[in-house]
């Protein structure tokens, strides 16, 4: 009996454990179930095209809490909304191309406990998102040059800063911004509301920027204190703060200065003071000029005369001088060959007698030697020849004459001719130089009577230089090189032709540095063979009635220019 009693007692105590072990697995499948539940689910998803152009994917969840990573790859942007819930009925490709914008299509997903959306772009893009309450909004728009331009312009230069929030009160936001930099934030009453951001990277003062856009602030930095409050606030302010200082300088006192003018003209000046566009003079202010003294007398608030002292310090400088040299160079060189020859046959038989000319065959019948002049059959020396030889080659038994003269010529010449004209000017002040002739001649008028006018032959330069801030020189130049050429007849008598040489151009130069402006290269090359008809075309003998005359010239012209920006060192 005992023993069936403690048989018993032991099948209670493996039930009871039994039961405990079931009851653990049980609370630890619940704790596992528990540990997968989601916290938050997605509702909705609407696409939307902003007034810009710009794509607006809207994400409408059911708690404002949300954990979202946002990640571009691939030209793409994944959105993953941790522990967040989607339905079957929202898990579809979504095409919005009609809408034209940036985003071609969406996408979503279901990954373990996460939902995923992909946005699919078609060209380069930036975005931004933020959450403000159950509202998660991306923003996606196309990048234009003008945006390319700004970030490589270094719009944004602050230091980088990472931010990465949920749900955050706005002033908190700006506070941990004002800490990095180590400004002194005052924050108007108007700053509320929470906001919902990550920012990977990104420059402090981009980051504040995209914060003030999104809650609809404005910044205004007086020294190192940072002043943030709502746009409409800020303007009112301003306008209240212009309105007390018109009406403080309504009450301010006139007074009157006299201020001398040094360098520039008072006259340019005061008309710089009277635009009304630009104008530095109070309502009640004005200015008179004294040209005999140069000065100006002004009358108006104190505050506004030290701004007229202010403009002046930056005005009345001395203008910087330009010393422009250019150099005209012209070099020649030219040869010349020429030969040529003439020779004579003379003879007489019985009463028939041959010569060059009639005058010597004349001489001849009449039985006396003709002059040299007239025994010549081919007559084409070289004009003005170098050198010549003459052969009286023979005389025969019968009287024959037999003479022969070769001449040639070889001229070479070479010649330089240099340009120089300097001119010394103000900055942006045209200035011109020039010397030469004037040359005279005829001109008829409509009713027949004539009249002596002049045209100029000269060399001359005319400039206008311009100073860069970095001392480099830009010179707008016209150089001409008038010298008198060949005379020609007209029907009024001779006239004479003018040769030109002429540049006109603009060019970038540094201080000091000499630069081509261009030039020209000429080549004329000249084959003149002077013959007897038939006889010149024989070959090898035909040279015995030829004169050849063989010309080349070779002409270049360079155009230098200097400028140097004078000093008082100079």
């Amino acid at each position: 009996m005992m023993r069936k009693i403690k048989t018993s007692s032991r099948l209670l105590r493996i039930s009871q454990a039994i039961v405990l072990c079931g009851l653990l697995i049980s609370s630890f499948v619940s704790a596992e179930q528990g540990s997968t539940a989601f916290i938050n689910e997605i509702n909705s998803i609407d696409f939307r095209r902003g007034e810009l152009g710009e794509a607006k994917v809207l994400v409408f969840l059911q708690q404002n809490a949300a954990a979202v990573d946002v990640v571009e790859q691939n030209g793409q942007i994944q959105l993953d909304f941790h522990d967040t819930k989607i339905s079957d009925e929202l898990l579809y490709q979504l095409d919005v191309l009609d809408f034209a914008t940036v985003v071609k299509g969406i996408e979503t997903f279901r990954e373990g406990n996460k939902a995923r959306l992909v946005i699919q772009t078609l060209a380069a893009f930036s975005y931004s998102y933020q959450q403000i309450d159950e509202v998660f909004q991306l923003v996606v728009q196309k990048k234009s040059a003008e945006q390319t331009a700004s970030v490589a312009a270094g719009q944004y230069v602050g230091r980088a800063i990472s931010l990465n929030f949920q749900d955050i009160p706005v002033r908190t936001v700006l506070q941990i911004i004002a800490d990095y930099n180590g400004f002194n934030l005052v924050t108007s009453d108007s700053v509320t509301g929470n906001i919902t951001l990550r920012l990977d990277g990104t420059p402090w003062d981009q980051a504040l920027d995209i914060v003030l856009k999104v809650r609809g602030l404005d910044k205004r930095m007086d020294g190192n204190i940072l002043m943030i409050a709502p746009s409409d606030e800020l303007a009112a302010r301003e306008a209240k703060e212009l309105q007390a200082q018109q009406q403080v300088e309504q009450l301010e006192p006139l007074i009157s200065e006299f201020l001398p003018i040094n360098y520039a003209k008072a006259a340019d000046i005061a008309t710089l003071l009277n635009n009304k566009e630009a104008t530095l003079l109070s309502a009640r202010g004005n200015v008179a000029v004294d040209d005999r003294t140069n000065t100006l007398l002004v009358k108006d608030t104190a505050t506004t005369i030290e701004n007229v002292r202010r403009l002046l310090r930056r005005l009345d400088v001395p203008v910087k001088q330009v010393l422009i040299e250019s150099r005209m160079v012209t070099v020649k060189d030219n040869v010349r060959d020429e030969i040529g020859l003439r020779w004579g046959f003379s003879d007489q038989q019985n009463d028939r007698a041959w010569s060059g000319t009639a005058p010597g065959a004349n001489d001849l019948a009449g039985g006396t030697v003709p002059a040299l002049d007239d025994r010549w059959n081919v007559n084409l020396p070289v004009a003005n020849p170098a050198g010549s030889i003459a052969f009286h080659v023979t005389k025969f038994a019968d009287g024959t004459l037999l003479d022969l003269e070769l001449s040639a010529l070889e001229q070479e010449n070479k010649g330089e001719i240099i340009a120089s004209p300097r001119i010394t000017t103000a900055n942006q002040k045209k200035a011109r130089i020039e010397q030469g002739t004037e040359i005279p001649y005829l001109e008829a008028s409509s009713s027949g009577a004539t009249t002596v006018t002049f045209k100029k032959a000269v060399l001359s330069l005319e400039v206008t230089p311009q100073i860069t801030p970095d001392n480099k020189i830009i010179l707008d130049l016209e150089i001409t090189q008038d010298t008198r050429g060949e005379t020609v007849s007209t029907g009024n008598g001779p006239a004479q032709a003018i040769d030109t040489q002429r540049i006109q151009t603009q060019v970038l130069v540094d201080n000091g540095a000499t630069v081509v402006l261009g030039g020209i290269y000429q080549q004329q090359m000249t084959n003149t063979t002077s013959k007897v008809p038939v006889f010149g075309d024989i070959p090898y003998l035909g040279n015995l009635f030829k004169r050849r005359n063989d010309f080349n010239e070779k002409t270049e012209l360079l155009i230098f220019v200097t400028p140097k920006i004078l000093t008082e060192s100079l």
